[in-house]
């Protein structure tokens, strides 16, 4: 593959992860059915599908955990398939439940996987320190994981995979079971990786509102399949149904508003006016400068537009990622 992308300064770049046509079956159930992903060096691309749709064997066959049945991919400029062992020094993988050893201390548990990455102890051990630090786990560094809490624990395990220092990470559903204030600071977390240290993150989650919050793009994924891919804005602007509603004061404002607006949807009971809308500023304005031409005044004005979960329900045919059935992989 020779996929280039184009980095801010205008120079050209080999992307982050890059793959082709990969194929995964188990027995006669395909999970993966030719899937194609081009990402470019430090940014965050999300994967979203419900449950069986293919995301975790993505990562499980992009972090080398899987073979792929067909295929090809590049992972930090490394042959997935002849270069193993790079692609695996360049990434770091944090799964959907912490890994971390309950019987040890936080700190303890930053050594060990210091230890298991055969860093030299000098270098492990200030590793281990700034992590504490940038992670605000110090004052917990000598406490048992087993006494931590969900969002301190999904810090540590985020910390452990840090310990490394990969330029890649794989954050499988990094917030799931945590609340949302823990939430949040993952997501700080994430965007500092990105922002500061130039990290690339591919996220699986089943929260859309994470992936419309972190992702600079976004690909849907539905029975092994990639059905769309763009930035959040472009997939919500595949969706139609957006609008701008009007709500009047009197029943005669709303009819005369109503002949302004010819394809506007009236409701008599409500006394409002449902607009189509692109959501685009430009239309935004028309419809003002309409009202003001015609000498009327709204009592509210709201604008809606398609959101993640109008485009995932509409994209696979399913309800939002966590409501739906694990069937595979």
């Amino acid at each position: 593959m020779t996929a280039t992308t184009t980095d801010r300064a205008g120079t050209t770049a080999p992307p982050a992860i890059s793959a082709l046509g990969l194929h995964k079956s188990y027995g006669d159930k395909v999970v993966l059915d030719g899937i194609d992903l081009t990402i470019p060096e430090g940014s965050v691309f999300a994967l979203l599908g419900p449950n069986g749709a293919g995301k975790t064997t993505t990562v499980e066959i992009l972090s080398t955990l899987v073979r792929p049945d067909a295929g090809q991919a590049r992972i930090a400029g490394h042959d997935l398939t002849d270069r193993p062992d790079g692609v695996r020094a360049a990434i770091g993988v944090t799964g959907q439940f912490a890994a971390v050893d309950n019987l040890l201390t936080a700190e303890e548990n930053l050594h060990l996987m210091a230890d298991l990455r055969h860093l030299p102890r000098p270098e492990g051990r200030r590793r281990a320190a700034a992590l504490l630090d940038r992670f605000e786990l110090t004052e917990a560094a000598g406490k048992p994981v087993s006494t931590l809490s969900g969002g301190m624990r999904r810090k540590l395990d985020l910390a452990m995979t840090l310990v490394g220092d990969p330029r890649i990470i794989f954050l499988d559903e990094p917030t799931t079971g945590l609340d949302p204030r823990s939430r949040r600071t993952m997501w700080e977390i994430i965007r500092g990786l990105v922002a500061d240290d130039g990290v690339t993150i591919f996220l699986t989650t089943q929260y859309l509102e994470e992936a419309d919050q972190l992702a600079d793009r976004i690909a849907v994924l539905d029975k092994g399949r990639l059905v769309a891919e763009g930035t959040p804005d472009e997939l919500k602007a595949l969706i139609p149904g957006g609008h701008i509603r009007l709500r009047f004061g009197s029943l005669a404002d709303l009819d005369t508003a109503a002949r302004h607006f010819g394809a506007a949807a009236r409701d008599p009971e409500e006394l409002t006016l449902r607009i189509p809308s692109d959501g685009a500023i430009a239309t935004l304005r028309a419809v003002l400068d309409v009202l003001d031409g015609a000498a009327l005044a709204a009592e509210s004005l709201t604008v809606h537009t398609p959101d993640l979960d109008d485009v995932f329900l509409t994209l696979t045919g399913h309800g939002t990622p966590d409501s739906t059935t694990e069937m595979a992989r």
